[in-house]
């Protein structure tokens, strides 16, 4: 008792009638339902095309790397791809259910979804779920009908927001100062804006993940880059620190 005095923690005389300390009579268990597998995801939109990219790095609790080759890219049709990081299953899950809903749809109409009915379905679909979301933050990236890149980017419960760049997932707070400084030219002066080419977008979403992979830990491997254009979606993959 002398020691854990010294130590400044003290018993507390129990009251009589009462339980010990160490059994109040009964047993409390807590889990959670959602873990957060960590990745990043950045997009940028041109006049004629989207870059879409991830790192591919899956992590586990603390330190565990579960894997270092798994993009947080799916493709949903030949103009639109999805970039989900947070929840591992809850983005497998998402992405089943909107497989299937565009199966629906493509059925049903004949046609595939456009990118803007993409978006639309994405925000419903997360907002169906906003009383136990799904842990994810998603960026969908695609043409419209006019053949412009377009970007859209969601919370977890579904609000939606069109962008030409953004940036999400663990590294988002390092990413995305970044992308608006050198894409959107935020607090710069004496700079016009001029659209950006297709290689000046793969360059800079290169310089960003190196980045923050210097600082941020779920985030490393490599970078899985999906371009889409008019003539369909190009894939690249480039190195990223495994450490």
């Amino acid at each position: 008792d002398l020691d854990m005095k010294s130590l400044g923690i003290e018993k507390i005389p129990a009251e009589a009638g009462q339980l010990s300390d160490y059994n109040n009579g009964m047993t409390e268990r807590r889990f959670s339902p959602y873990s957060d597998n960590g990745g990043s995801v950045v997009a940028i939109a041109g006049d004629d095309y989207v870059v879409i990219a991830s790192d591919t790095r899956l992590s586990g609790h603390g330190y565990a790397i579960l894997s270092r080759e798994q993009p947080k890219l799916f493709r949903m049709s030949d103009k639109t791809v999805l970039g989900s990081t947070g929840c591992w299953c809850d983005i497998l899950t998402f992405c089943k259910v909107a497989e299937m809903r565009m199966k629906n749809y493509r059925h049903l109409h004949n046609k595939t979804m456009s990118t803007p009915a993409v978006a639309q379905m994405t925000a419903t679909m997360l907002y169906n779920k906003r009383f136990f979301p799904y842990y994810i933050s998603n960026i969908l990236a695609g043409l419209d009908d006019q053949g412009k890149g377009c970007l859209y980017s969601y919370d977890p419960v579904g609000h939606m927001e069109k962008n030409m760049y953004r940036a999400g997932g663990s590294a988002v707070s390092l990413l995305q100062p970044l992308l608006d400084n050198q894409v959107g030219l935020k607090n710069m002066e004496g700079v016009e804006k001029q659209p950006i080419p297709l290689e000046k977008a793969v360059s800079i979403i290169h310089d960003v993940f190196i980045s923050a992979a210097e600082r941020e830990i779920h985030t490393g491997d490599g970078i899985h880059l999906n371009i889409i254009t008019k003539d369909g979606i190009e894939e690249q993959r480039l190195p990223l620190r495994r450490d």
